[in-house]
């Protein structure tokens, strides 16, 4: 039998500073260790030791010329943490804030957000404190391909598929994957998020937005309710938020808050015409990381330097830049709004503060692990495609996202729903992941 206590201390032992994956860890084995003492198999298999622990961790010195011809030096991380059900998959971070612990957290969550897809997809997850913003366009491809020599010695279409990330968009996955034909002279699926002219898949970017409005419109169904006419906040600017925003206007939803580091856009108009969508994406790719322009451009929207936009008085909320970026007094501020549903776009968007007071709330919650599945979802599609030769049709790649976000908030709902039929997706969703995961390490043995 496990103690969750002793448990927990240990792991905090063995991965000191890492504060991110331990709080990714304590929040999956809250929800699963009363299923995990009652199953005999699961106990005798030590599946919790096992599945907290990466597989391999590769870490690896990434050098590079500048444009003055000085030689730069970045750090390089690939964390394959479990390939039960499939081959490691999730994506590359660039950004100056990688560490081993934030993939490590990345890469653990990835597993049961791949499991909960149905998909055949391990958990992974890589990347590095190399930050493109500022750097040439003949920088960025020197350290893509710099990255790529050393990282294409673990990876492969049946062994490790990584994406985009933070810092990594369709281009830095063109350098990449150019790199790796050159020294593997294959034209394989070994990545996702590839451009459409050499084997990516329609409605790639937009997909995490897209997804997350899905499984939130399947919440809303469950309660008997509805997108349309519901008042929306978003926070962040870039692809996620732009896909958010276009699904839910589609839907029937307003979407009135965006935001960037110098702060939060209102827009009483709504974020919901073909200009405005394609001017977040002008915004995202001007690198300089502000969202002040936009009330410029967009006379009825307001600027509140320095603020969050969850003070905004709105019936649904969307975090989708970046981990914890919703603590608890936000949480308590959209609580006495009104808001009824929170749906948490980004990788663990909501502090466990935050999550603890809208479980308390009765707020209906969508965990990022379930809520965030679109992204992944879409690149396993784009790994079908490629496997089978294919090109599907947007049509046909939003259908099938679709379904895929209504299994997973359906396996929420079966695991999650408590007696009074408040449904916890929290503890639903991991549970459900978890137990995908762990069978396959039983019946596989060790």
């Amino acid at each position: 039998m496990y103690n969750i206590d002793k448990f927990m201390a240990e792991l905090e032992r063995k991965n000191a500073a890492q504060p991110e994956f331990i709080q990714a860890a304590k929040e999956v084995v809250e929800s699963v260790i009363d299923i995990v003492n009652a199953n005999p198999a699961y106990i005798k298999a030590n599946v919790l030791e096992r599945i907290t622990e990466p597989d391999k961790v590769f870490m690896f010195k990434v050098e590079w010329e500048d444009d003055n011809g000085i030689p730069q030096v970045n750090k390089g991380i690939r964390v394959q943490f479990n390939n039960a059900i499939g081959p490691y998959k999730g994506g590359i971070r660039f950004h100056p804030s990688v560490t081993l612990g934030g993939l490590k957290f990345l890469g653990f969550e990835q597993i049961f957000k791949n499991s909960l897809t149905t998909l055949p997809m391990g958990g992974g997850k890589g990347g590095s404190d190399f930050n493109p913003k500022g750097k040439s366009e003949n920088e960025i491809m020197r350290f893509c391909r710099s990255f790529m020599t050393e990282l294409q010695k673990y990876i492969g279409p049946d062994t490790d598929v990584p994406a985009g990330d933070i810092g990594v968009g369709k281009r830095e996955i063109g350098y990449m994957y150019g790199q790796y034909k050159r020294l593997r002279d294959e034209n394989t699926g070994v990545l996702t998020g590839k451009g459409l002219n050499w084997g990516g898949s329609l409605i790639r970017p937009e997909a995490t937005g897209f997804g997350a409005v899905y499984y939130a419109d399947e919440m809303l169904k469950n309660k008997k309710d509805t997108l349309k006419g519901k008042i929306v906040s978003c926070s962040g600017f870039g692809n996620v938020t732009w896909g958010t925003c276009i699904k839910a206007t589609e839907l029937g939803a307003k979407v009135v808050t965006i935001s960037g580091p110098d702060g939060y856009i209102y827009d009483p108009d709504g974020v919901g015409t073909e200009e405005k969508f394609e001017y977040l994406l002008e915004l995202r790719a001007s690198n300089n990381d502000v969202v002040a322009p936009y009330a410029k451009k967009f006379p009825n929207a307001k600027f509140f330097a320095g603020k969050k936009p969850w003070e905004e008085k709105v019936d649904m909320a969307f975090p989708c830049a970046i981990q914890n970026e919703l603590n608890g007094d936000d949480a308590k501020a959209l609580i006495k709004n009104g808001c009824k549903y929170v749906i948490e776009t980004s990788n663990m968007g909501c502090t466990p503060e935050a999550i603890e007071a809208f479980l308390h709330a009765k707020i209906a919650f969508g965990p990022g692990k379930a809520a965030n599945a679109g992204g992944v979802a879409t690149s396993g599609l784009e790994m079908s495609q490629n496997s089978m030769k294919l090109s599907w049709s947007r049509e046909e790649v939003d259908e099938k996202l679709k379904i895929i976000m209504k299994r997973i908030h359906d396996a929420g709902l079966k695991y999650g729903k408590e007696k009074d039929g408040f449904v916890n997706y929290v503890k639903g969703s991991n549970i459900a992941g978890f137990k995908k995961v762990a069978d396959a390490m039983v019946e596989l043995g060790y």
